[in-house]
């Protein structure tokens, strides 16, 4: 493998927000057994900070069987997740490409055996995967739109491969301080396509004496929000009676977290039901965007006190 690897920065990309389109890095990982198809694979460009030739790995003591060792990178040192292990591929021979990413607060590379190129796929061709056989992929991409051949991109959950590999990952323990109080009667509405950041967020919500309705998408959510507000009318109520706030995920298929959040804060029926944003994709500019699309705290998984101060002080402004 190189020693001095060369490398292409993806920081121009720095926020995720400006188009109703989903940006993926594609990437192939090898083959399956028994084919000979290379399947492309897709990852938010947002969360990619680096792309380069592999460089000379460090070997790790006792490290998971799915870590490549450590790199040494401008200083810092990055673990090595061997994604075609993972997937079941076996890469062509060669040095291959390395991703360096950053989501979730953390850093980390993943070996892929190429990097193809970076499309924009409108959110509506985003499907999501579950109930589709792949547990480690959140959703599929259909590349060229409608056309009836579409080009098929497997979105893989890297939170999720992140966590089964580096459980320490997520500080989702027990909360300190004391439960959250609702008002009597209401729920928080939440948003997540994953499924493991799903049943992390659930027990954190419940180890919070958090009341909630679990949605898989923006789409599913907007659609429960509204069903939620004509339930209340029929009962003389507000919808915000039913609903305390809104907690979602930015990247989901068929509806993104900024389009819901821009859709609830655009209608006057969900006037005072708050939004929080919770998700891997950090940094300023992101924040920003959320922002600027009406969401009311914007906090990283998957921290659990960041969490629960976070629905406190915005609950106590409700």
């Amino acid at each position: 493998m190189s020693s001095q690897p060369s490398s292409r920065s993806t920081d121009t990309r720095n926020t995720a927000g400006n188009s109703s389109k989903f940006e993926l890095l594609l990437f192939q990982l090898g083959t399956a057994a028994g084919s000979e198809q290379r399947e492309l694979f897709g990852i938010n460009v947002f969360k990619v900070r680096e792309i380069m030739v592999m460089p000379q790995l460090t070997k790790m003591v006792n490290a998971s069987a799915h870590v490549l060792g450590v790199a040494n990178i401008r200083g810092q040192i990055i673990t090595v997740i061997d994604l075609p292990a993972i997937t079941g591929r076996t890469p062509a021979k060669g040095d291959g490409i390395l991703l360096v990413t950053e989501f979730a607060r953390t850093t980390q590379g993943f070996f892929v055996e190429n990097v193809t190129e970076i499309v924009q796929v409108d959110w509506k061709h985003v499907l999501s995967a579950e109930g589709r056989g792949g547990e480690l992929v959140t959703s599929i991409a259909r590349l060229d739109g409608d056309a009836e051949n579409s080009r098929l991109a497997q979105v893989l959950d890297v939170e999720r491969i992140l966590h089964d590999v580096m459980p320490d990952t997520a500080d989702f323990g027990k909360p300190t301080g004391p439960k959250i109080q609702l008002p009597p009667g209401s729920v928080v509405l939440a948003a997540d396509d994953s499924a493991m950041a799903r049943g992390i967020l659930e027990k954190g919500l419940n180890s919070l004496g958090v009341s909630f309705i679990m949605t898989h998408s923006g789409k599913e959510a907007w659609e429960r929000l509204q069903s939620l507000a004509v339930q209340a009318k029929a009962e003389g109520k507000s919808v915000k009676d039913k609903v305390a706030l809104l907690l979602t995920d930015l990247e989901m298929p068929e509806m993104d977290g900024f389009t819901l959040t821009r859709n609830v804060k655009a209608d006057v029926q969900f006037s005072g039901i708050p939004v929080v944003v919770h998700s891997s994709l950090t940094g300023t500019a992101n924040e920003a965007q959320v922002q600027s699309a009406g969401a009311d705290a914007y906090i990283a998984k998957f921290h659990i006190d960041d969490l629960a101060a976070t629905l406190r002080e915005v609950l106590a402004k409700r």
